[in-house]
């Protein structure tokens, strides 16, 4: 079962996250039908984003999104988690499979880019506004770009190790069932932590060799004992917290997305297909909506005189605010 450990080391000086998401990876790989190029690269965001909720979050209200985007044939990667141990994430081009490196790894740099940034959203829902931060990617291969970012946007110094491993399958075999491990570990200098600390943590991280290969053979405790060996580990969690891939889609919200399309494109999927089909984008579940639910959808609407995009349906939620820009440009003015 996939699950995450709090520990302290080097009294109280040093953090460390860790995470065993092998279970969810396979399950989101299974979902968006990935190659096992962009299904590395989505498993490590989803990991990333798990143990970045856990340093930045401090409400369980709250969410954090990572995307990353570098120019790549991925076309992007993104993932959402909250504290709540759950995660939701896609790729834009789900089906990316590149040629291995020349050390035998899987180019998700490649498949990312570097050429862009590495954003981070932090949603204070139901209260305030989200605090979008970013920095440019250092490598795409998502563990560098996330300790740069705490290192650059939050100036936390962190070692951060993510991984996705494949086993050996037949031709033709999906990456979903192919997930050999999965998993991610921060570690981060808090204030006080000394030179001597440092020094050996940063001797054991590079002693550590790949974190899949030690999660494969040992529980996901025994890696965070070796990565702060010396440095008197201590485990802070009672209980390991569950984690699961859970989209937050639903029929209401598939219904809402069609309200986004004209009435007259409204009334062509009731005559032409008796309702229509949404696909969720981050988790892939295909919904129907039938044909008296679209039609339900008649309450009174704004609309940019220019490009039809929808900009206020009575009694929903505020598309757009007054004296925005639309897409195409134009002001939006909605009735006081």
């Amino acid at each position: 079962m996939a699950h995450l450990l709090r520990g302290m080391a080097a009294d109280g000086t040093l953090r460390v996250i860790a995470a065993d998401t092998t279970d969810l990876v396979a399950e989101a790989l299974a979902r968006h039908e990935t190659g096992a190029t962009a299904g590395a690269a989505l498993g490590r965001t989803l990991t990333a984003s798990l143990l970045l909720a856990h340093v930045l979050l401090k409400d369980h209200r709250d969410r954090v999104t990572v995307k990353l985007d570098g120019g790549g044939p991925l076309g992007g990667v993104i993932a959402d988690a909250g504290l709540d141990g759950t995660v939701r994430g896609y790729a834009r081009f789900p089906e990316t499979e590149l040629a291995l490196r020349a050390d035998g790894k899987l180019d998700v740099g490649g498949a990312v880019g570097r050429d862009g940034e590495i954003e981070v959203i932090r949603s204070h829902a139901p209260y305030g506004d989200p605090y979008t931060s970013s920095v440019r990617l250092a490598s795409g291969e998502v563990a560098e770009d996330v300790a740069t970012f705490l290192a650059r946007s939050e100036q936390i110094a962190s070692a951060v190790l993510l991984g996705v491993s494949f086993a050996e399958a037949r031709p033709g075999t999906p990456a979903s069932r192919r997930v050999r491990r999965a998993g991610g570990v921060v570690l981060q200098a808090l204030p006080g932590a000394g030179d001597a600390a440092l020094a050996l943590l940063e001797a054991n991280v590079k002693a550590f060799g790949q974190l899949t290969d030690v999660l494969h053979e040992h529980p996901l405790q025994h890696a965070m004992e070796e990565l702060t060996w010396g440095l008197g580990f201590e485990l802070l969690t009672q209980e390991a917290l569950p984690l699961e891939f859970r989209c937050r889609c639903s029929d209401e919200k598939a219904l809402a997305a069609i309200a986004y399309f004209s009435p007259g494109e409204r009334a062509e999927m009731i005559e032409e297909e008796g309702g229509a089909q949404v696909v969720c984008h981050w988790c892939g579940q295909a919904r129907f909506v039938d044909a008296d639910a679209i039609a339900g959808l008649a309450a009174p609407e704004i609309r940019c005189p220019d490009c039809d995009a929808l900009w206020h349906r009575e009694g929903a939620t505020t598309m757009v605010r007054d004296q925005e820009v639309c897409a195409c440009g134009r002001r939006v003015v909605l009735p006081s």
